[in-house]
Order: structure tokens, then sequence, then C-alpha cells
């Protein structure tokens, strides 16, 4: 949990190049706020941040946070310019007129890239959670809501006691497509090997997932769940709005927008920024 993996980022970018498919776009204005992190955060938001504009889709300011444990009143954020939020943040809580604006955004236009462990924050914030779909750590037990998981070609539910989040020893391993047609994994390989890393498990939740796209075996070897866990999938609706997946907007569109979620990050994207299904 204490180290950063390119492969990591490499996965956040090349899914956020997947949904940019207009390049006459503007580069997409974005905030990525850090600040605290039981990862080194210190190096990551730097390497986002570097991949990000130099596939000259994306212009990313920087919102860092006080350090843990430091007066948090003043970290009050404007949203209204961007389009697109980045959290490489797993620290302490925010102001409520922070929260208060991050879920304005999120309701009326804005995409939101969770990367690796900012899916543990805020596990006592109900919106933030419905936003992840799963998280795992931080106190994360049944109350958090169920494990979700791959077995018999379905999700299953599972409200068992147990503490959420967890996973083995990195290593290798195979992703298993589960929708080939969806437009987010349109083109990609229905198996790919990943590279050595983290493999998160037991997460929990609400598991308002809509559409899984990609699982991963945690095998008992490695000291993982021994379950096929879902890494890549599509999150139904979090707010009362029309729009299938977060980020919803209140005007109309042609098209769902669906979000990506993986043990990785939880990935939402403008409206209009993906293709149609």
């Amino acid at each position: 949990m204490r180290h950063l993996h390119l492969g990591k980022l490499l996965l956040v970018v090349f899914s956020l190049l997947l949904a940019c498919t207009v390049s006459a776009r503007k580069p997409i204005k974005t905030l990525l706020i850090t600040g605290q992190n039981n990862h080194n955060w210190q190096v990551s938001h730097v390497v986002l941040k570097q991949i990000l504009e130099n596939s000259g889709r994306f212009d990313v300011d920087f919102a860092v946070s006080p350090g843990q444990g430091k007066d948090m009143s003043g970290f009050v954020l404007d949203f209204t310019p961007y389009q697109l939020v980045v959290l490489d943040y797993n620290g302490d809580s925010w102001p409520e007129e922070t929260n208060r604006r991050f879920l304005e955004f999120v309701q009326t236009d804005g995409g939101v890239v969770i990367y690796h462990a900012a899916d543990n924050a805020f596990s006592k914030w109900p919106e933030f959670n419905k936003i992840c779909a799963l998280g795992g750590w931080e106190g994360r037990n049944e109350n958090a809501g169920p494990y979700v998981y791959w077995q018999d070609g379905k999700l299953i539910k599972d409200s068992s006691a147990g503490v959420g989040g967890s996973h083995g020893r990195q290593h290798e391993y195979v992703l298993n497509g589960r929708n080939k047609v969806h437009p987010i994994v349109k083109g990609l390989p229905v198996k790919w090997r990943h590279a050595q890393d983290e493999l998160y498990d037991r997460m929990r939740g609400p598991g308002n997932i809509q559409d899984i796209l990609y699982t991963a075996y945690s095998e008992k070897e490695t000291n993982g769940s021994g379950r096929e866990e879902p890494l890549v999938f599509t999150v139904t609706p979090v707010f009362s709005t029309r729009c299938s997946a977060m980020p919803v907007r209140r005007r109309k569109t042609t098209s769902p927008c669906n979000a990506p979620v993986s043990r990785f990050f939880c990935f939402a994207v403008p409206n209009g920024l993906l293709p149609a299904r």
C-alpha cells in the first residue's frame, strides 16, 4: 500500500484518453486535489499532471491541502472553473463548505477520477461512498455495505460481517472482460495481464454497480480473497437526476454517462465525452 506504481497511473490515464474521443475539444480543465495520503502523494500528483498534460487533452491545476492534523478550515475550494476533479487524496475531512461544493460539482457538470487510495477516504461520508460504490479500510465493515464480487456469471452482494478492504502481496494478474461492447472498453482486449501491483479485494460499500466491465481473480496463494473481484465497472445514478451514472447532469442527454471504477481508481467523465452505445 505504500509504493507508487506506474501501472496505476497509466491505467487511469489510458481510460481518460479513451473517454476523450474528440480531439478538437479544448483541453479539459482539471483540478487535482492532494496533500495527504498513505502513499507517496509528493510524487504521484506530479506524475499524474505530467501524463495528463502530455496528452494535450488536459490542463491541470493543483489544490494541496494542509498536512495531516493541521487546520483544514481554510481549505475551501472553488470547483466552478473545472470540468474534472482528480482525487489523489486520503486524509483529514474537508470543510463542510468544500464538501457541499464538491457534491454540487458532481451533480451538475463535473467529472471525477478517484486515484488508488482515494477510495479509502471519507468512510463516514455517505455521498462520497456512493460516488465510489466500493471502498476499503478506514474502519469500513458490514455497516458500510456488502462485499461485492463476481461468481457464476453475476455480481454477488454478500452482507456477511468483516472488514472492508485488503490486498495480498503484489503480483501480476489477468483482467477478465465482462462486457465487450460498452464504449468504455470497446477495442480493449477481453483478457490482458496487469503489471505487478496490488489487487484490491474484499471491498465494501453501497455497491451501486450498473455495468461490470473487468474482474480479476484474487488468488489465495498471494494472500488474496480467493474471489473474482470487480475492478472496472460503471455506477448507477448517485443523485436524483436523469443521467445514468455520475457525474450526473441536469440537462438532457442523448447517451448515458457511465463511470468506470476500479480498485485503483474511480473514474467518471463529463456528459458528452463518451461515445454513444
